[in-house]
C-alpha cells in the first residue's frame, strides 16, 4: 500500500471529506489530494500536519502502514547492507528492510591489526558477541581482549574504541539501540 492509499483510507474511515482535512490541518485541499494519488510527496511538515488533523502520529501511522504487508523477517548476506570501511572494518547491517527499527544489528569484521581509532561515543547502548579471532574492546579507559564466545554490553555514551588483536580476520555480531552509530 502506498502513502497515499493509506492517507485516503484514514480519511475516509473518519468520514472526513478532503476540505475538512485540509480546514483542519492548514494544509490545501489541492495537496492533499495530490498526495492521496501519489502524485507528489508530502514533507514531513506537511505528512504531519494531515496526520495531526485524522488524529493520528507520525509513528502510529508508518507502524499501521506497515502492519498491512509485514517485512521479510529473513536477510541474506547478500542482502546485507555496507556501511563500514570495507578494506579494514565491515559492518554489514542485518535487518534494512524493517521499518522503525528500534535497533540496530550489525555482523562486524575487522581485518589483522583494523582499529576503530580514537574513542568515540554516541547516546545508545551496545551489545555484542565474539565470534572469531580476538578483539581488544576499550570502554571508558578499561580494556579487555575478548575471544570467541566472550560479549560486551555498555552504555554508549562512554568513549569506547574496538581493535583486531588476531593474525586472522575477527568478526563480531552486535547490536545498538537506538540505532544511533
Amino acid at each position: 500500500m502506498k502513502i497515499g492509499d493509506r492517507l485516503r483510507e484514514l480519511r475516509q474511515r473518519r468520514k472526513l471529506s478532503v476540505r475538512a482535512v485540509a480546514l483542519r490541518s492548514g494544509v490545501s485541499h489541492s495537496s492533499i489530494s495530490l498526495v492521496e494519488r501519489d502524485l507528489i510527496s508530502p514533507s514531513l511538515d506537511t505528512l504531519h500536519a494531515i496526520l495531526d488533523a485524522l488524529g493520528t502520529t507520525l509513528s502510529g501511522f508508518f507502524l499501521d502502514f506497515h502492519a498491512v504487508s509485514p517485512p521479510n523477517p529473513f536477510c541474506r548476506a547478500a542482502e546485507m547492507v555496507e556501511i563500514g570501511r570495507a578494506d579494514a572494518i565491515s559492518y554489514r547491517v542485518i535487518g534494512t528492510g524493517f521499518p522503525s527499527r528500534s535497533m540496530l544489528m550489525l555482523h562486524e569484521t575487522y581485518a589483522p591489526g583494523a582499529d576503530t581509532g580514537e574513542a568515540f561515543f554516541h547516546s545508545a547502548q551496545e551489545g555484542g558477541l565474539v565470534i572469531r579471532g580476538a578483539v581488544e574492546v576499550t570502554v571508558a579507559g578499561r580494556t579487555a581482549t575478548l575471544q570467541p564466545g566472550d560479549g560486551y554490553y555498555f552504555d554508549s555514551r562512554e568513549p569506547h574504541r574496538f581493535r583486531n588483536v588476531a593474525d586472522e580476520p575477527s568478526e563480531i555480531v552486535s547490536a545498538i539501540t537506538p540505532p544511533t552509530y
